[in-house]
């Protein structure tokens, strides 16, 4: 019989707090927060969780080898366990999309579910397997905007895409090392995730005002403010991950490239919180982003990765 601390590293139950991010993110985005994201949101994470129980089940043989400890080569988790945990999971996962968000939200968790599948049985360890890894991440985002208009949420998917590509492609090399050239160009594409989830998002030119001076003043400061929350938290990101692969450039070896995928996996609420401010509601957005240093604390326990 597995124990519950055996199951919580099988599934890497800390990780799950960069997953709501990406379904408020999407749903800010699209106009589409309300009751039904927070079951979204629920239905994230036991896919997120299903798919690592499915990576450890398709990965026991090589991890009896490269990580003898993980639950299943140690023997604190049996193989037929941790594939019908993962398949549970994901049928729990499909069913509450589909009670929270109905047939829209289905039709965004059914392809979710079975890229995460692909992902762990087919395209892990090929070159599509980062593309595969972050078009999960995508459509975990599109899955908050149903019940919004989706192609708002494009622009954040894709933000969310393109760094979950990062930490994919780091993630291959945590237990050979890596050489410089690939720190150096996941690095590059955080600048410019940074980049992307820190700039305004583009909106209908305002009508010319009759309000008074005073009134238009304080209302051109508060939208200064608002600019700026997005700026701190993308800046927190890629102080936080960014800085992490630069140390991996420094020094290419295999614990250097882990710590760097555990701080893109645990710095990633800054990004989601970056991109859920952006579309105006700042104050969801810092509650996003201050799941990050809760991460960090619940990683050392339990290791992300």
């Amino acid at each position: 019989m597995s124990d519950l601390a055996a199951l919580a590293e099988l599934v890497r139950a800390p990780a799950a707090l960069s997953v709501p991010g990406d379904v408020v993110a999407g749903a800010a985005a699209a106009g589409a927060l309300g009751p039904r994201t927070a079951g979204l949101a629920g239905a994230s994470v036991l896919l997120y969780w299903a798919g690592m129980a499915a990576n450890d089940w398709a990965d026991r043989r090589l991890d009896a080898v490269e990580r003898p400890e993980r639950p299943i080569p140690s023997g604190r988790v049996t193989p037929g366990a941790a594939l019908g945990l993962a398949a549970g999971l994901t049928a729990a996962g499909l069913g509450l999309a589909a009670v929270a968000g109905g047939r829209r939200a289905a039709a965004v968790a059914v392809p979710l579910a079975a890229a995460i599948w692909g992902y762990d049985l087919a395209a892990k360890n090929t070159a599509a397997g980062p593309a595969v890894m972050a078009a999960c991440r995508g459509l975990d985002v599109l899955l908050g905007s149903t019940g919004g208009r989706p192609a708002r949420a494009l622009p954040a998917a894709l933000t969310v895409a393109a760094h979950t590509w990062t930490v994919t492609a780091l993630s291959r090399r945590e237990v050979t090392g890596a050489d410089t050239a690939l720190p150096l160009r996941t690095l590059a594409g955080t600048a410019l995730v940074a980049v992307a989830a820190a700039r305004r998002s583009m909106a209908p030119a305002a009508r010319r005002s009759t309000a008074p001076a005073a009134d238009r003043s304080t209302a051109a400061a508060r939208r200064r403010d608002a600019a700026a929350l997005p700026v701190a938290l993308a800046g927190w990101y890629v102080a936080r991950y960014g800085g992490a692969q630069a140390r991996v450039v420094a020094d290419p070896s295999a614990g250097r490239v882990r710590a760097a995928v555990g701080a893109g996996i645990t710095g990633l609420p800054a990004l989601q919180g970056a991109l859920t401010a952006r579309a105006g509601a700042g104050l969801l957005g810092l509650a996003v982003a201050a799941a990050a240093p809760l991460g960090r604390r619940l990683a050392r326990k339990v290791s992300p990765t």
